[in-house]
């Protein structure tokens, strides 16, 4: 085989026209992300990104938004007992899971009904 995966580089959620400040209290003033500026090229069609780590969290303005309710991207988390905590302190809800026995993990629906898990081994 020629190629080769090397990883995720970045996922996007999608959000109704007019999301980006909605996005960005939750994204940077909530959970602590950084905004990252978009190619120039693609700022006209709205919508914001922010950094996760290595990867980047693309938040995409689409016309006939629908939230994701099952598919979801997982962030790995350090310390998530402490993020529980900052959640709560913020008004943000959360439902946790403890189906699997080798890892603790949570879930989180962003501001626009988009379900996100939050996990820590």
């Amino acid at each position: 085989m020629v190629f080769s995966f090397n990883g995720i580089d970045h996922f996007q959620l999608a959000a109704p026209k007019g999301c980006e400040e909605e996005a960005r209290k939750f994204f940077v003033d909530i959970l602590g992300l950084k905004e990252i500026p978009k190619p120039e090229s693609l700022q006209s069609g709205g919508g914001c990104w922010f950094q996760c780590g290595r990867q980047e969290i693309h938040v995409g303005v689409q016309e006939d938004f629908i939230a994701a309710k099952k598919a979801h991207p997982a962030l790995l988390v350090t310390n998530l007992g402490s993020l529980k905590e900052h959640l709560t302190k913020n008004g943000i809800s959360f439902k946790e899971d403890f189906r699997l026995t080798d890892r603790e993990r949570m879930f989180v629906s962003d501001p626009f009904g988009n379900r996100i898990e939050f996990l820590e081994y």
